[in-house]
This record gives structure tokens, sequence and C-alpha cells, in this order.
């Protein structure tokens, strides 16, 4: 067979024979065909030059798996990957990440809990576009409510949005109950409202809500709700402030002070409060401009017997996710989880995302603050950490960590079409 150089010559010394009368596409193949041979390498770097610079000029345009995740993906279905490109952003560099949940700051020695990467079974989760993120919230209010958990998970969105956010225009504002992180050239702002029960409360002051008789009012929503109406994307969660008792106190019924209360069963209060807020949801939310994401349960590690290490003191030096989930209970309320992702879907006008983040963290074991955290206003001293089995948060997340994830979900989401309109 003749080379590619021999087959030009020949083509060539046909055109010549026929008076040059060939057409002009047959001219530029040929050519081109010369070309290739001659500096097909010199041809090849330069190609691959040009798409690697583009990669690293507009990187936050190129994302593997962009831009669908397919609606029927379960993405909370997969398993926990270690990967060196993790974590997205720095501890050190998120400039308004409380000293509770800076691991590193407080003298945690390992940084593995950073390198785990979600990867769903039947799909891929692309990677977070802070910048892309940035575009959809231009003009917009993205708020979420709910207790300390979900403090942890906007902490976390704050980290990865400051990444596309100069140092120098940057704030926070604390306002009561809100907190508020501005992005003033966009007119748009990712907050966070106390509201532990979502409802009324007497716990609902966040300085001061370590009430030993917590009572709540199930059907009363308004006074939070007057701080949340306006946003465009509200992102809520309420679990752990329910697992103190099976048996919960709610405000009876004309009650004129928080004493007046009656006890009624965990699930049933639930239930009833979740019914207000998303009843309220339906009345003053537009389907067309708004969007809604409920969090399903964050779990809590306190027994190191659940993952079969009985020589393990809670969460504490604990560097690894739990492998294989089977014959393993964390422990989590899985009939709240049920009545939330039943709530969610009951809207009628405004559709509600259940984001189901509790298996994947019930495998998070090595991700909480543990002792490397803060109690009574204070990061823990030597003593207090020598002490896990007392002093160990099993509770709340290390950032970066685990609530990135989460956060991932929700964009995932976004790129799936479940976001404001214009």
């Amino acid at each position: 067979m003749d080379s590619p150089l021999a087959a030009v010559a020949k083509l060539a010394g046909f055109y010549l024979r026929k008076g040059g009368k060939l057409p002009i596409l047959i001219v530029a193949v040929a050519v081109f065909l010369l070309a290739a041979v001659l500096y097909g390498e010199d041809m090849r770097s330069l190609a691959e030059y040009s798409w690697w610079r583009y990669k690293a000029l507009y990187e936050t345009d190129y994302a593997p798996g962009d831009p669908f995740v397919p609606e029927a993906c379960d993405l909370s279905d997969g398993d926990w990957v270690f990967d060196q490109d993790y974590p997205p952003y720095r501890e050190g560099d998120c400039e308004f990440l409380s000293k509770q949940v800076s691991c590193l700051q407080n003298g945690r020695p390992d940084t593995l809990y950073q390198k785990w990467r979600w990867q769903p079974k039947n799909c891929s989760l692309p990677r977070f576009d802070a910048r892309r993120m940035l575009e959809w919230l231009r003009g917009r209010r993205m708020v979420f409510v709910g207790d300390s958990i979900n403090r942890n998970q906007w902490e976390s969105m704050v980290c990865l949005m400051q990444t596309v956010v100069p140092r120098g225009r940057r704030s926070r504002i604390v306002d009561g109950s809100r907190i508020i992180f501005p992005i003033k050239e966009y007119h748009a702002s990712i907050e966070f409202y106390w509201a532990p029960f979502l409802v009324e409360s007497n716990s609902d002051e966040p300085e001061f809500h370590s009430i030993p008789v917590r009572v709540i009012n199930p059907d009363s929503v308004e006074k939070h709700a007057a701080h949340w109406k306006g946003a465009d994307v509200l992102v809520f969660n309420s679990y752990i402030w329910w697992m103190n008792d099976p048996r919960m106190k709610v405000l009876r019924p004309g009650a004129k002070n928080w004493t007046e209360h009656q006890e009624i069963g965990r699930r049933e209060a639930y239930e009833r409060v979740l019914r207000t807020v998303f009843d309220w949801v339906d009345r003053n939310l537009d389907p067309n401009s708004s969007s809604v994401f409920f969090m399903s349960m964050s779990p809590l590690h306190g027994r190191s017997m659940d993952w079969g290490n009985p020589d393990g003191v809670k969460c504490a030096k604990e560097r690894e996710p739990i492998r294989n989930m089977s014959g393993v209970h964390i422990g989590t309320e899985m009939g709240l989880w049920a009545l939330a992702r039943k709530a969610a879907a009951s809207t009628a006008r405004v559709p509600v995302t259940f984001v189901d983040i509790t298996a994947m963290s019930e495998r998070r074991k090595d991700a909480h603050t543990s002792v490397f955290t803060m109690q009574q206003g204070k990061v823990l001293t030597p003593e207090q950490k020598a002490e896990p089995a007392k002093f160990a948060d099993c509770l709340h997340w290390c950032v970066p960590g685990l609530p990135d994830t989460w956060n991932q979900l929700i964009y995932a989401r976004f790129l799936s079409g479940r976001r404001p309109q214009r």
C-alpha cells in the first residue's frame, strides 16, 4: 500500500496530466494530507496545547458530565472514593468559617477526611462550579433555614462560593437570627436563618437556646417566615433537636406563655410541623421563580460499636468512612425520614426537592469535628481533648468536608432544571 506521501504525489501528478482541471476540494484535501504527514506531530501538539490552555483559562466552563443529571438517577446511592484532588478549597482560605468546624485550626492532625468524593452508582455527580452557581444566583436570595447542622451546610456553601468572590469584597452581616453573606456585584445573598424546629419555639434565640424544657408551637410559622419571604431558594432542615425525647412538648391552643403545654408523640409533632411549613411554602411562593429543598437527616456517630469498633470512643480517632454498611445501624430515626420525604412530595403548587443525604452521611464516621471543636465558646483544651468520651462532638462536621457534598447535590439538581427562573 502506498504511503500517504506517495498517494499525495500520485494525486498531484494526475492533477497536472489533466491540465490542472481537478475540483478545488480535491486539491485542498491533498494539501491537507501532505501537511498532516509532514507536520502531523506538530499539529497534534498544537491541538493538545490549545485544548489544555482553554481548559486552564476557562476552567469553570469545563465540567465532565455537565450540564445534565437525570432526574431518575439516585444520587444518594453510591460510594465514597478517595480523591487526591479534594478538597475544593482550603480551610485557611475560607474567611468566615467558624472555629466550631475549623478542625485543622483546632489541632486535627490529619486531612484524610477532606479527600473523599461521593460517586453515585448509576450516574456522574458534576463537580461544584461556583461561578456558574453565582450566575444562577444573580439578583436572588438563597436562605438556609434550620438548626446548627444547616448552619454547618451554610458555612460550606459560603466557603465554596468565596472561591469566586475577591477577598476584599467579602463580608458577613449578623442580624438577629440571620447571618448574611452578601455578594454585592451580583445583587445576591446566601443567608442562614436560625429556626431549629422551623416553627416557633422557646428555643428561637440563636445565642440562648440551651433550654432544659423545649416547647414548640407546631401550627405557627409566620414569625420566622416573615424573614424568608421573598427568598428565591430555600433550604430547610430539622432533625437533631427532635431526638432528645420520644415525646414533644407542644403549646396548648390559646396558651398565654410557654409553660402552658402538653405532650404528644414525636412523629405526630414532626408531621404537624412539616405540614405547617410546606403549607406556608405553597401559599407564599411562586412555583415559577422559587426553588425549595429539604435536607434529610444528618446522623450522629455516638457509638463505635455500631460500626464494629469495640475499642473506639464514639467518632474520635476515626480516619475512614464505613466501607460496608451490611449489619451497620447508626440509629438514625428513619420514621422521621419517611415523614419528611412524604411531606416534601405533598405540596400542591410549589415543588419541594427532598435531598437525601442520610445514607451517604451515615458512612462518614471520620468526618465529624470530634474533639477538634469548641464548647461554650472556647476551643477544647488539651485536657478536654484527652477525654473524647465526654467531649467529642460526633454531630457536627468539619469544613471542608461532608457538607460540601450536600451542597454539590443541590448544585446537581440546579443543573437538572430545579432552579429559579428569570
